[in-house]
């Protein structure tokens, strides 16, 4: 069975009207009788499409425009130019149904109210959506028992840690059932622990409801554990739409080979096998190209009495860092 496309995105732009005004009174004063701004494009022709339950991630530096694309496919923001279709809808209109299919968590701002328990909260987000009482509870208890969260529901909210806030803030988000979740940093503050039970709880929700969620993070970890998809986002252009192990292949046509031997050995011995990263007494690093890694470790095997051995890529990391740095298209 053929999937829809859940998002369609078509020469998405973006452009703002900034003033230009130079600094200090001087400039004000001019700036106030001689108006004068410049045109910023955030967004410059971006096209893509999604699938029902896709997880994408979008990844891009400070001010690449991955917000401003989420909050024009939520309709907070509308295009300059383009065309957007989200689960059947124009997000520009804002229409009730449409609010209903998706959410947006931004991981640096709250809904929920600081001083009342996250129930109260949820309370009145399923009273704004038209939902019953009872069937409200049965999803608020479901949500909090995959989120593993229970009496942190009836505390107030400035009493609960930052990675309780955050589980609080996702319940509240999907009081709704929506099919379409944008997730902007949803991680952020958060320590390794809360991380990780935030990931683990979008892989289950995903699985659970076959929603679509597109994801931005710094963190590299959210971005490989949730999503197979990537789409990178670099002065308001996609310059990669593909999958994490491709990306890496392209960008790095080598592996590393990081092994023990049980002697000393000469480094002259292992020239011929690849190219010598490191040898520190009886620990030798390899880079090798990937078409090659088979063959050289059977032949180191072959060789060599080896105690350990591992094959690693190339932190996915330094290679990111190395597509937004020279902004090639790839």
């Amino acid at each position: 069975m053929r999937k829809s496309k859940h998002i369609q995105v078509e020469n998405l732009s973006k452009i703002y009207r900034v003033a230009d005004k130079k600094p200090g009174l001087k400039g004000t004063f001019s700036h106030f009788f001689n108006r004068s701004t410049n045109n910023v494009e955030a967004v410059k022709g971006v096209n893509f499409s999604i699938e029902a339950g896709e997880i994408v991630g979008f990844l891009g530096a400070n001010g690449a425009g991955k917000t401003t694309i989420l909050k024009m496919l939520c309709g907070l923001i509308h295009p300059t130019n383009g065309y957007i279709n989200v689960a059947g809808f124009s997000p520009q209109r804002r229409q009730n149904a449409f609010l209903k299919e998706i959410t947006l968590v931004m991981g640096q701002k709250q809904q929920l109210i600081w001083d009342l328990p996250p129930m109260d909260s949820f309370q009145v987000n399923a009273a704004v959506y038209g939902i019953l009482e009872m069937e409200s509870k049965n999803i608020i208890f479901e949500l909090a028992e995959m989120l593993d969260i229970g009496n942190e529901l009836y505390r107030p909210v400035r009493k609960l840690s930052l990675g309780q806030r955050m589980k609080a803030e996702l319940l509240a988000s999907l009081i709704h059932s929506p099919s379409v979740l944008f997730l902007d940093e949803p991680t952020l503050g958060l320590d390794v622990n809360a991380q990780s039970r935030v990931r683990g709880f979008l892989t289950e929700y995903n699985k659970r409801t076959n929603a679509t969620i597109l994801l931005t993070s710094h963190y590299m970890a959210d971005i490989t554990t949730l999503c197979p998809r990537i789409l990178c986002v670099h002065e308001g252009q996609i310059i990669y739409d593909g999958d994490l192990d491709s990306l890496s292949s392209r960008l790095n046509p080598n592996k590393k080979i990081i092994f023990e031997v049980r002697s000393d050995v000469s480094k002259e011995s292992f020239s011929k096998y690849g190219k010598i990263q490191e040898i520190n007494k009886g620990f030798i690093s390899l880079l090798v190209s990937r078409n090659k890694v088979n063959f050289i470790v059977n032949q180191l095997l072959s060789d060599f009495e080896i105690v350990d051995l591992e094959i690693k890529d190339p932190p996915i990391d330094e290679l990111i860092g190395d597509i937004f740095s020279n902004g090639k298209v790839l």
